[in-house]
C-alpha cells in the first residue's frame, strides 16, 4: 500500500520551477500569489494539465499510482484501472479525498472485452481523453533458453498487446485533444541484459511500436513519449512476485536484474515524465548518460555487449 499523502505532490512544470494555481488547492505548491504581469503569465502556463483527463493502466501501484498522482497535483482528473478491484477504488478515492477527480476502474487489459469496458465507463464519466499512460507491465528473470516460448507470448501478450489495445481503443479520442500517449519502457528498451528472460525483447517491441505511433500519427496532432527508466525504487513491495529467480545469480534478482545504476525515485520520475509529456518529446532516457551506450551499441555492437557485461 502506498504511503502517499497530499501534501507530497508538488508537480511544478519545466518552464515555472514554483508556482501554483490554485495555492488553497490540496497538490499545490507553497509559493504566495503574485499580481505582477510575470506571475500572471505563469499562473496560465502553470494550467497546463488542469481539467485534463488522464487514463492510467496499472495505477493503483507502485510507478502507476506515482504518476496518477503527479497529473492529480498538476490539476488533471483521473482514471486509474488495474486487476484488483479494491486497489484501484482505494486509489481513486485517495486523490478524491485530497479534492481531486478520479475514477477507479477494475480491469484485465489483456482481454478485449475488458479494454472496450474500461473506455466505455471512462468516456461515460468524463467525456473526454486528453492523456493514455501505458504503465501496466511485468517484468521477470530467467536464462534466455530456460525462458519457454509460452513465456515469451504471456509476457508479450502484456507488455506489448495490451498497449496496443488500449492505444486503439483512445487515439480516436486523443486526436481531437492533441493527446498523448506515455508509454512506459525500460533501459531494456534499448539495449538487452543477462538473465531477464522475455523482458529485454517485449520493452524492445513497445520501442518499436511507439516509433511507429510517432511516424504514422504525429503528422496528426498525436503526441507518442516513450519513457526508458533504469532500476526504479520500491516504496512497498511488488504487487505480484517477480517470476523466474530460482536459477539466476543473487545481484541479478534485486531491482534493474543486477545493473550498477542509483535507483531513481518514482516521484521524481512522475515528474520528469509530466515535463517530457508537456514538452512533446519523443522519448525520455533515464539516466541521460545511458543514451551513450545504447549509440554506442549501434554502431560497435561487440563494444557495446561489453559495456552492459560490465555494468551488470
Amino acid at each position: 500500500m502506498s504511503n502517499w499523502q497530499p501534501s507530497q505532490i508538488n508537480y511544478t512544470p519545466f518552464f515555472v520551477r514554483a508556482y501554483p494555481k490554485r495555492s488553497s488547492a490540496p497538490f499545490a505548491a507553497t509559493s504566495p500569489r503574485c499580481s505582477r504581469p510575470a506571475c500572471l503569465i505563469q499562473c496560465i502556463l502553470v494550467s497546463y494539465w488542469e481539467d485534463k483527463v488522464v487514463l492510467v493502466t496499472g495505477g493503483s501501484s507502485g510507478l502507476g499510482r506515482t504518476i496518477a498522482e503527479a497529473f492529480a497535483g498538476a490539476g488533471a482528473k483521473l482514471v486509474i484501472a488495474g486487476l484488483e478491484d479494491e486497489a484501484v477504488r482505494q486509489a481513486a478515492a485517495q486523490i478524491e479525498a485530497a479534492g481531486r477527480e478520479a475514477l477507479g476502474i477494475q480491469a484485465d487489459i489483456t482481454r478485449q472485452e475488458d479494454v472496450e469496458r474500461l473506455f466505455r465507463e471512462a468516456l461515460a464519466r468524463f467525456a473526454r481523453l486528453d492523456v493514455l499512460v501505458n504503465n501496466a507491465g511485468r517484468s521477470m528473470r530467467g536464462k534466455v533458453l530456460e525462458t519457454t516460448p509460452e513465456q515469451f507470448r504471456d509476457l508479450m501478450e502484456l507488455n506489448l498487446i495490451a498497449v496496443v489495445r488500449c492505444t486503439r481503443a483512445a487515439v480516436p479520442h486523443l486526436l481531437p485533444q492533441r493527446g498523448h500517449v506515455v508509454n512506459i519502457g525500460s533501459l531494456a528498451a534499448k539495449s538487452a541484459a543477462r538473465w531477464v528472460g522475455a523482458y529485454p525483447a517485449t520493452k524492445h517491441a513497445l520501442a518499436a511500436y511507439s516509433q511507429q505511433l510517432r511516424l504514422e500519427l504525429g503528422p496528426e496532432g498525436l503526441h507518442v513519449l516513450l519513457v526508458c527508466p533504469g532500476p526504479i525504487q520500491r516504496e512497498a513491495e511488488r504487487l505480484y512476485p517477480l517470476e523466474g529467480v530460482e536459477e539466476i545469480p543473487e545481484r541479478a534478482r534485486r531491482p534493474g536484474a543486477g545493473v550498477r545504476l542509483r535507483a531513481i525515485s518514482p516521484q521524481w520520475l512522475a515528474r520528469a515524465i509530466l515535463d517530457a509529456a508537456e514538452r512533446r518529446r519523443a522519448e525520455l532516457v533515464i539516466p541521460g548518460r545511458a543514451r551513450l551506450l545504447f549509440a554506442l551499441a549501434q554502431l560497435w555492437p561487440t563494444l557495446g555487449d561489453w559495456l552492459v557485461l560490465r555494468k551488470t
